[in-house]
């Protein structure tokens, strides 16, 4: 009977091969370690770069919604790079991928798209869908890094020093006070001092029998009492805080000073400004040269007129300086037209002005 016996199918439990795939893949998911990104800083860094795509205003096709464009600002602050596939329906996000070059530029992917009921995998050309990346190294054109992983040093440096301060707090006898007891054996100190741990806010007081040479009371200096307090200031870890929050905000392309407590209007409006001229135009201008090669339409993508990301008192006072300077010459008997043709011809690049 063995020519007919059935051949059996052996799969791998759900479980144990998700949860193997999940940690396989989380390092490349969420950057080389994984840890920076559970920082405030790093997310609130990661949300305006959503918020800002998610504002944008898009030109030439219907596909670019405001959904698609946070899900894209949101990877690639967290990845480096995105991936959707082109329906007739819009756009569809891509969780996972791996792809085939030709001259160091794309042509197939295989994609992973998740599903409520379990993912699929489809082999897709390049003109397909829409891939974005960002800090691309000359040696892996194909490949987008993220800021994390670019400063992954400086990330580092924030989690050790955000994690120790959360031990710190969380089992540091912070508060309390104990007195020393010399006379005490070396078994009972080691348990004395383990009762120390997450005691908060208590004085702790041991009699000592310890008496001088002639019998007479115990020294004043045994009963002084000692703090339990860890030093934090002379470890200098309030600018060691700072400082790695800073990098990390620079690193996203966000101004550190947004992040102060003492900034004013002017700084704050100054910041997105920076943000979004120096960080956010550039991506759109790369994701509307992407999507007018992929879609076979001009695409164009605004994100400084949503965000606002212009000097408006600056531009309001021009304008008034302006107006006053035309309605002075027409009191003098000038031509206002014959003046602004006059100025639209000079040559400001060698000084006429």
């Amino acid at each position: 009977m063995w020519p007919f016996k059935r051949k059996i199918e052996r799969r791998s439990s759900a479980s144990g091969f998700t949860a193997e795939i999940i940690a396989a893949r989380e390092s490349y998911i969420s950057g080389r370690r994984g840890i920076g990104e559970l920082t405030a800083t790093s997310q609130s860094c990661i949300s305006l770069w959503e918020n800002g795509f998610g504002l944008a205003a898009v030109k030439g096709t219907d596909l670019l919604n405001r959904r698609s464009l946070a899900l894209l600002g949101r990877s690639l602050a967290l990845r480096g790079e995105s991936l959707f596939k082109i329906t007739d329906a819009g756009l569809v996000p891509c969780s996972d991928w791996d792809l085939r070059t030709r001259g160091g530029r794309p042509v197939a992917y295989r994609v992973s798209i998740s599903e409520a009921g379990g993912g699929t995998t489809e082999t897709l050309l390049a003109g397909e869908v829409l891939h974005l990346r960002i800090g691309a190294d000359p040696a892996a054109p194909w490949l987008g890094t993220a800021p994390l992983r670019r400063a992954s040093l400086t990330a580092g440096l924030l989690q050790a020093v955000e994690s120790s301060l959360a031990e710190v707090f969380e089992n540091a006898p912070l508060g309390s006070q104990v007195v020393p007891m010399p006379e005490q054996p070396e078994v009972d100190n080691t348990s004395l001092a383990r009762s120390f741990r997450g005691q908060r806010g208590r004085v702790l007081l041991r009699e000592s029998v310890i008496v001088s040479a002639a019998g007479g009371p115990a020294p004043a200096v045994d009963w002084r009492p000692s703090s339990l307090s860890p030093d934090l200031a002379n470890s200098m870890t309030a600018e060691t805080l700072a400082a790695a929050r800073n990098a990390i905000a620079g690193a996203f392309g966000v101004l550190p000073a947004l992040f102060d407590s003492a900034a004013q209007g002017p700084l704050v409006r100054e910041a997105q400004r920076h943000l979004a001229q120096w960080t956010l135009q550039p991506l759109a201008e790369l994701l509307a040269e992407e999507a007018s090669d992929k879609l076979g339409s001009t695409v164009s993508i605004d994100v400084m007129t949503p965000l606002q990301a212009f000097d408006a008192g600056g531009s309001a006072r021009a304008f008034t300086t302006l107006i006053q300077g035309l309605a002075q010459a027409k009191e003098a008997g000038l031509d206002p037209g014959a003046i602004a043709g006059a100025l639209g011809k000079l040559d400001w690049s060698n000084g006429d002005a």
